[in-house]
């Protein structure tokens, strides 16, 4: 039997390869991935599936847009000392030249 959809909660959830799929909500997550790590808190991955922790550094994968500014966060840049929060942005940080930030885990890779 699969788990239920970690998004919405459906029952209805199938295999696609190595992947579980939900036609309800169309989320789609690995195995494993949205499990707890048994205290009750979230397992944070980054684009490359490596466990992220409080105080990490992480780098930027690709260009990112910042909402309410006409700058871009550039593929490569360098963030350290991460906070991991709850929400669609997984990423609480500061970045030099940027400030405080909200980034989402799959755009980051572990240093």
């Amino acid at each position: 039997m699969l788990p239920n959809c970690p998004q919405c909660n459906s029952e209805y959830t199938y295999e696609n390869g190595n992947v579980l799929v939900c036609p309800e909500c169309g989320h789609e997550w690995m195995p494993g991935a949205a499990a707890d790590n048994g205290e009750g808190e979230k397992v944070v991955r980054d684009s490359n599936g490596n466990v992220l922790q409080d105080g990490d550094n992480v780098t930027v994968i690709k260009d990112l847009k910042v909402k309410g500014s006409s700058s871009t966060l550039k593929i490569g840049t360098k963030v350290k000392n991460i906070r991991l929060v709850d929400g669609d942005h997984d990423i609480d940080c500061k970045i030099d030249g940027f400030g405080a930030m909200k980034l989402k885990s799959e755009f980051v890779k572990k240093v």
